[in-house]
């Protein structure tokens, strides 16, 4: 079963310092989780990814329930054993990605009738089913099957969404079969105070080991979401892990950590990997730009990545990007998540030695996330 052990509150802020104890190995918060949607975090080997310090990834059901599918994930022993990976492993429960088929699929007390991306064939997810195929993964972090509310929505869809996604919760809490398993549940309601207060209450009556924010950076002001976050995580539990779903650039980061956020995931870093760009304390990289033809500078002074230790240039990158060569991608993957990973190791030293505002005023001072060089 996984617990939460709180190191150190920062005075100033909500930021945390924690270590989540899992059955597979202790890891320290606040912490980034690559994400993994198909058994593979996309061009990076586990091995990459343990050198990289990842401790948590996180794999995707309804991906894995499509394909390979719940009977081969329970013949190959789980997830773990199938990606080769030994350390924390979360799967998210579906609903975002069944949710985000908008006209393909159908919601009913239930679940969710859908048809596949892949074939167009007729699924069908409903709690048991996910938290069932979340068994045969084997992960260490089940999420709750839960109905993710658009932005915008008028607070009588979001009211009535929340109230099934409460329903949903209960029936997950009681198809869970597995003491090496724990169920997180996701506060939902929109962008609304009340709705947003009524679902950490519910959940907190289930005294789950973990809570998720969900609903957030769907699409809504930054600004909004960092104020539904505020006044949500400060009635959630503080002996918990608090998780924020979906979110991964460096600026969200440390405003989520800010209000006391423990976990993040997204595909961000290794998604913008794949279209040329590279991560900085100070921006984005447009790799594709003509700036960097003669730049034989590394991505960034001081990055401990694959990349940046071994001496591979800003030129070299371009021209493999430019050329369409895989080596470029994976250059840029692997810089990309070092990246996050260790932001977020950086941030905890400035949380347990008192200098997380410091730290948050000097990202800020240097940080620009729309700017393209």
């Amino acid at each position: 079963m996984l617990t939460y052990e709180l190191i150190k509150k920062d005075d100033a802020t909500g930021a945390r310092a924690g270590i989540l104890h899992t059955p597979h190995g202790d890891f320290e918060t606040p912490l980034f989780m690559p994400v993994g949607t198909q058994a593979s975090v996309k061009a990076v080997s586990p091995d990459e990814l343990r050198d990289l310090g990842a401790s948590i990834i996180l794999g995707n059901t309804y991906h894995l329930f499509l394909r390979p599918g719940m009977e081969l994930m329970r013949e190959a022993g789980g997830l773990h054993k199938f990606m080769r990976w030994d350390r924390g492993i979360l799967t998210d429960s579906g609903g975002f990605q069944v949710f985000s088929l908008g006209a393909l699929r159908k919601i009913t007390e239930e679940g969710v009738e859908f048809r596949s991306h892949i074939d167009g064939s007729k699924k069908f997810l409903s709690p048991e089913i996910s938290v069932a195929m979340q068994t045969a993964l084997g992960s260490d972090i089940v999420m709750a099957f839960d109905e993710c509310v658009p932005y915008p929505a008028d607070h009588s869809y979001a009211e009535n969404s929340l109230h099934r996604t409460q329903r949903w919760a209960e029936r997950c809490k009681k198809a869970m079969t597995r003491d090496d398993q724990s169920l997180f549940g996701i506060v939902q309601g929109g962008m609304y105070k009340d709705l947003r207060s009524e679902s950490v209450m519910r959940l907190n009556e289930m005294e789950l080991p973990g809570y998720a924010v969900g609903g957030l950076s769907v699409g809504e002001p930054k600004e909004m979401m960092y104020e539904v976050l505020e006044y949500t995580t400060e009635m959630m539990p503080s002996d918990k892990p608090r998780y924020l779903m979906g979110v991964g650039t460096p600026d969200c980061l440390v405003e989520g950590v800010a209000r006391g956020i423990d976990m993040f995931d997204c595909v961000f870093p290794t998604r913008v990997a794949r279209n040329g760009m590279a991560m900085t304390h100070t921006g984005r990289l447009v790799m594709k730009n003509s700036d960097f033809t003669h730049d034989f500078c590394v991505l960034e002074e001081g990055c401990g990545c694959y990349a940046c230790r071994n001496g591979f240039t800003r030129s070299y990158i371009r021209h493999l990007v430019r050329a369409g060569e895989i080596f470029g991608l994976r250059l840029l993957s692997l810089h990309n998540l070092w990246f996050l990973v260790n932001f977020m190791k950086d941030m905890r030293a400035a949380i347990t030695e008192g200098r997380f505002t410091e730290f948050r005023k000097n990202f800020w001072d240097k940080y620009e996330y729309g700017k393209k060089r």
